[in-house]
């Protein structure tokens, strides 16, 4: 069992930078899946009802907003457009907007898939936009005291602030039946919501593993390129993360495939059918949804330029390679008591002349393993989320 106090979080970093990026530019594009908190954000700053904040999904707002330049163009301040992937036809009018001398508005923008929202935005509106991506809850925000809870429910608000764990999980599985029934149809995406969901589901047990389409087709009984579009889809509406390998001038043979990642912990148990924390650890994929885990709190809290992971065929792997203020660091994660320097890991650090190596691990205590190695605990990227640094 899972215990902690459920309260309302401040998510006082993300505002802090949406705030700045609106000083910066004439608009602001907030990205990612539908329930993570973007709309409670941007109500943050333009309240529900007020007439600069739109809600694209309320067919009376819709039906006002055919006429975009009319409604829009007398607006001041700042104006909040919610669900803006249902009017692609705004994003000229926009730049329109956004070009005029004296900046009487800016914009913030909600959207829930990348595939058409950043590619409209990069188009019309390049030099004006600032993008940020918007999760659940990190480390960061939920504190290093309810680590556990949120490996175990996830980052989505209404999961990880649920009353139980048992409320928490069936919220969880009424995203996943709404994802595939509604959202996806809404998006564009058109396949049938039992095949999706029999895909997600295997998917779960590909988490942490190099993909590989020939599995999953033969299962479903469909070819390789329609479960590569499958999971092109929960890649670009942010329910997995294809970590891009990475390719060294070593010699090697080296993995070119990406690895698959569940992009939040709590919907990744959902699909494996782990009902509760004690599931959890004794789970046979224990240390996969801890790897999958940690390292989207080292993404999001490190904020790398660039990451990847890298492995030869051989048997030597990286599980995380980051490119940050021109350094290489390399990141390993373990879900043990005490990590352990491995020859697998002095390789990936000659092979790839990294700066520096951390081994992340869910411990309490930070140790060095060899030179510019270091044993890092998890809760650390929390309490730092600038560090570890080289």
């Amino acid at each position: 069992m899972v215990h902690f106090q459920p309260m309302k979080l401040a998510r006082t970093r993300l505002r802090d930078e949406v705030s700045r990026l609106l000083e910066q530019f004439r608009g602001v594009l907030l990205v990612g899946p539908r329930q993570v908190g973007k709309t409670t954000l941007a109500r943050s700053f333009v309240a529900a009802g007020s007439a600069n904040y739109f809600d694209l999904e309320d067919p009376v707002v819709a039906e006002q907003l055919r006429r975009p330049l009319s409604v829009l163009e007398g607006l001041r301040g700042l104006v909040v457009i919610d669900e803006v992937q249902h009017a692609p036809q705004l994003f000229p009018v926009l730049r329109v907007l956004m070009d005029r001398d004296d900046a009487p508005a800016r914009f913030l923008l909600l959207g829930s898939a990348a595939m058409a929202l950043l590619r409209q935005g990069s188009e019309s509106l390049t030099g004006r936009l600032a993008v940020v991506e918007v999760a659940g809850f990190n480390l960061e925000e939920a504190g290093v005291a309810n680590a556990n809870a949120l490996w175990q429910r996830g980052g989505y608000p209404l999961s990880y602030l649920a009353a139980d764990e048992e409320q928490s999980r069936e919220w969880r599985e009424r995203f996943v039946d709404l994802f595939v029934q509604r959202d996806l149809p809404q998006l564009g995406i058109n396949v049938a919501a039992p095949a999706m969901r029999r895909f997600w589901m295997m998917l779960a047990h590909y988490h942490g593993q190099v993909w590989n389409a020939a599995d999953p087709a033969r299962s479903l009984g469909v070819n390789e390129s329609t479960v590569r579009r499958y999971l092109d889809w929960l890649t670009q509406t942010y329910m997995v993360r294809q970590l891009q390998p990475w390719h060294a001038n070593v010699g090697k043979r080296q993995v070119k495939a990406p690895k698959v990642y569940f992009r939040d912990s709590g919907l990744l148990h959902t699909l494996m059918g782990v009902r509760s924390q004690a599931e959890l650890l004794h789970h046979p994929r224990l240390g996969a949804s801890w790897e999958g885990y940690a390292l989207e709190q080292v993404l999001r809290l490190a904020r790398p330029d660039a990451a990847y992971f890298w492995a030869t065929h051989t048997g030597a792997e990286l599980d995380l390679l980051m490119f940050k203020h021109g350094k290489r660091v390399g990141v390993e994660f373990k879900h043990v008591d005490a990590p352990t320097l491995t020859r697998s890991m002095g390789i990936a650090f000659s092979d790839l002349a990294l700066d520096a190596l951390y081994v992340v691990y869910p411990g309490s205590r930070r140790y060095a393993l060899a030179d510019r190695m270091e044993a890092v605990p998890l809760q650390q990227f929390a309490a730092a989320p600038e560090a570890p640094s080289t």
